[in-house]
């Protein structure tokens, strides 16, 4: 059967394409569930956080809520977006780091949220979200790149 000049030809989806967006959508679900239990103040949530920090996390400014709210679902939105294998992944991951980058700016440079929420542990979480959204990014441009994302 002869194929129209029209036709596009798409690779087919590689096996670790669905284990990276299971597990980002995994990963970017807990961050999303962190987001809904901090912004809605659940009492059971919040209970693990000191008064100190509970004030610094409510005392955000609009514009750093929005960053985090985007950064979060912006990783949802982009794992779903990779596992219906759509180009649009690789710049809502980006959009997603950069939000990130904000809220981290804001929570470590113009705040001294370190003082508050600085313990080893959390440095390194942060860091792991980071490392983990970059990756993300990373991997979504070599798969359209590689022609794998329509």
């Amino acid at each position: 059967m002869a194929r129209s000049l029209f036709s596009t030809h798409t690779p087919s989806t590689p096996w670790h394409l669905w284990l990276v967006g299971i597990l980002a959508l995994l990963w970017n679900g807990m961050g999303a569930m962190d987001y809904l239990l901090t912004q809605t103040r659940n009492s059971e949530y919040m209970a693990q956080f000191s008064q100190e920090q509970l004030a610094f996390f409510y005392g955000f400014p609009s514009w750093v809520v929005a960053a985090w709210a985007i950064a979060v679902w912006g990783g949802v939105l982009g794992a779903i977006l990779l596992l219906m294998r759509r180009r649009l992944a690789i710049g809502v991951f980006l959009i997603s780091l950069l939000a990130m980058v904000l809220t981290t700016v804001h929570n470590y440079l113009m705040v001294d949220g370190m003082a508050v929420i600085g313990d080893s542990f959390s440095l390194g979480f942060t860091a792991t979200i980071f490392f983990v959204a970059l990756l993300l990014y990373l991997y979504s441009k070599r798969l359209g790149q590689q022609g794998c994302l329509r």
